[in-house]
């Protein structure tokens, strides 16, 4: 069974139900607190990349994990970072609007960023690996953009309806990310049990100094506790679902190999976030 098959129809239902949480005065708040705004999308849309790509030449990873860490660090947060952001009692407003923008910006900084890194791990290879730039657009468009752009529609015009949807949807998000993830485990259990030292240290390393990164962001910024929980997790919470479609659409790089950092970080990035949320709660 190709497994993108399961991919593709999860992201737009993740998408979707991410879309039925958003308003579009979550974009508004840009205009009244810009500072925790910019210092979040400077960690997601910088920070992170940076960091894939030093730890990615720091433990010499090989090509094709190398492309799949830093596609892992352009992906914005997802709607589970919303949640996190409310049990550890961080601004959910903030990490509501963080998702939101980072969710359009990254649909244009993933191309970019993924066009050099493909080019970086050919060059060190030897080896030919195409990006096609055009089918990536495409795609985070049409199961991306269009989804959450739905489901703010949805919500806007149809409020009841949308609320019982996301009562639904909520619930089945979670699980059927845990599908996708034990769906490609199954498949790639070899690879995963021989690689998951050097590679889930260094997304271990990852997660943690963009938790780190978000920390000191938000200090030098002078934002409040609230803010800067927010931060720590909608910079160290990535969309794992979206690596995966992108990693293994047969339109774009039809490889699940690249997939594999994906679905090792979707692991460790809960187990993390879950000790720091306890933490938090604790104190």
């Amino acid at each position: 069974m190709n497994a993108v098959w399961i991919v593709l129809p999860i992201l737009t239902l993740l998408m979707f139900e991410l879309g039925l949480t958003l308003e579009i005065k979550d974009f508004k708040l840009f205009r009244q607190r810009p500072y925790p705004i910019i210092a979040g999308l400077i960690g997601q849309i910088i920070l992170l990349p940076v960091l894939a790509f030093a730890l990615g030449y720091l433990f010499h990873l090989e090509p094709l994990f190398f492309i799949g860490l830093v596609l892992i660090a352009c992906s914005p947060g997802g709607s589970s970072s919303n949640i996190f952001s409310m049990i550890a009692k961080g601004d959910v407003a903030l990490s509501v609007s963080l998702t939101a923008f980072s969710s359009i910006i990254t649909l244009f900084t993933i191309p970019v960023i993924m066009e050099f890194a493909t080019q970086v791990a050919g060059d060190n290879s030897g080896m030919i690996i195409h990006l096609p730039v055009g089918s990536l657009i495409v795609q985070n468009l049409l199961l991306m953009l269009l989804p959450i752009v739905t489901g703010i529609l949805t919500k806007r015009f149809c409020p009841k309806a949308a609320e019982r949807i996301h009562k639904v949807l909520s619930k089945v998000a979670f699980p059927a990310l845990i599908l996708l993830a034990s769906v490609f485990f199954i498949q790639h259990h070899e690879t995963i049990a021989a690689q998951i030292g050097r590679l889930g240290l260094c997304i271990t390393m990852m997660i943690l100094l963009a938790m780190g990164g978000g920390y000191i962001i938000s200090w030098l910024m002078k934002l409040n506790r609230k803010e800067q929980r927010t931060l720590i997790i909608e910079i160290g919470m990535q969309n794992a679902a979206q690596s995966i479609a992108i990693a293994s659409s047969p339109f774009i790089f039809n490889n699940d190999v690249i997939a594999i950092p994906a679905i090792i970080y979707a692991l460790m990035m809960n187990i993390i976030l879950l000790v720091y949320v306890g933490i938090v709660k604790r104190r």
